[in-house]
């Protein structure tokens, strides 16, 4: 239990972290994973060579110091990193790693004359706090994911049943479990996790389910990045009837009952969960808005695939933006989405549900654009494929 002295002191250190924050946590990182190889499968090393999963920890980790006295206020934080975790397999044994790293960069970072022996010590303390927090909770996820029906806990063999080629950029993999039984159902818009090894080293990788949870299989939509280890293998070399291990579905982004008029706004992959989410409310007489933005109508997945629901579903209107001249003739516009072209496409009534995915560029330019039309805040959501990040 924090005193009223340590909880001080972690309040006192506030302006330090929102100064040197982020080179604080690099070296964490840098230490952690260089000392303890066994928790690096748990981290996607491209977020570290980019510096988003630093800032991320840098921006968790201030959050938490000055919500020291109230941490109800940390809203959402918390639950997102529940989630994280247990779609990840983070387990109790992986906290005292973390916390010795993590006292270990505040000293070296921030010198013996600012990080004195009450400084660690207050900062153990309150790290010991969070971590009291997170195991409990985790626990408690790991339990009720395992107690339901179609539910397991940790790691559980599925072979790739079918792939098909979604886009240009884009492919669809469809997972059955080995052993024939029913699989946990998924709310729209969660994510799996999948355990890899790939030329003997273990990888951890976290996919949006990108259609409606039959009770019999997963499916994923994988975007290939240039540079990207475990996309560009299930892109090349994970062949249908091969087998890997899936952590069961995670995730608070979901889909919340509503008769309100729903509105999905996505850009690139970040189309994935929200066709589950579109699947779901036209089981409903909610109208529906989607909007999609894509470089163009060659890395543009599912085209066809909404262009029918909307056929079949009235109270669906699509809208697609295409950065690049559209040759195919798929695109309602051209060129980035602007404030302009969502007054015109939103409901003309603003008391909406929005749902917005898509690289953070985007996604900050959308938060702000809803803002300026009139979306209520508490009814613009939005989740990040990696680490997250401020949208100021």
């Amino acid at each position: 239990m924090l005193t009223a002295e340590q909880r001080a002191i972690i309040k006192a250190t506030v302006p330090l972290l929102e100064t040197g924050g982020e080179a604080l946590t690099t070296h964490f990182y840098n230490m952690m994973l260089s000392e303890y190889p066994e928790v690096r499968p748990l981290f996607n090393q491209a977020h570290q060579a980019s510096g988003d999963q630093p800032r991320a920890l840098a921006n968790g980790v201030l959050m938490y110091a000055r919500h020291i006295d109230r941490l109800d206020q940390l809203g959402g934080l918390v639950g997102q990193i529940i989630n994280k975790h247990v779609a990840l397999q983070i387990l109790p044994e992986h906290y005292p790693i973390v916390g010795r790293c993590l006292l270990r960069a505040i000293e070296e970072v921030l010198g013996t004359e600012v990080a004195t022996a009450e400084v660690v010590a207050a900062w153990a303390a309150a790290y010991g706090q969070l971590a009291d927090i997170l195991i409990g909770a985790e626990e408690n996820l790991y339990q009720r994911k395992q107690e339901a029906v179609g539910g397991w806990r940790g790691t559980r063999e599925f072979r790739l049943v079918r792939r098909e080629q979604e886009s240009d950029e884009i492919t669809s993999l469809y997972f059955a479990p080995l052993d024939g039984q029913a699989v946990l159902a998924a709310e729209p818009g969660q994510y799996i996790g999948l355990q890899l090894f790939i030329d003997g080293a273990e990888h951890r990788r976290n996919y949006s389910l990108s259609a409606l949870c039959d009770g019999r299989q997963y499916r994923i939509s994988v975007k290939r990045e240039a540079n990207g280890k475990v996309s560009n293998y299930l892109h090349d070399r994970l062949a249908v009837g091969d087998s890997l291990q899936l952590f069961p579905p995670s995730g608070e982004f979901t889909l919340a009952a509503s008769a309100k008029p729903l509105v999905l706004i996505s850009g690139g992959v970040g189309i994935t969960p929200t066709l589950a989410m579109l699947e779901a409310a036209l089981q409903t007489e909610r109208p529906v808005h989607f909007i999609h933005c894509a470089r163009n109508a060659a890395v543009h997945a599912f085209s066809d695939w909404v262009d029918g629901l909307a056929a079949r579903h009235p109270q669906l209107k699509r809208f697609y933006c295409y950065a690049e001249p559209d040759t195919a003739n798929r695109a309602h516009a051209v060129g980035q989405l602007s404030e302009a072209l969502l007054e015109e496409w939103l409901p003309r009534e603003r008391d909406v549900d929005v749902y917005f995915l898509g690289p953070k560029g985007f996604m900050a330019s959308v938060k702000r654009q809803l803002k300026k039309l009139g979306i209520p805040e508490v009814q613009s959501r939005y989740e990040f494929f990696g680490p997250a990040a401020a949208l100021e």
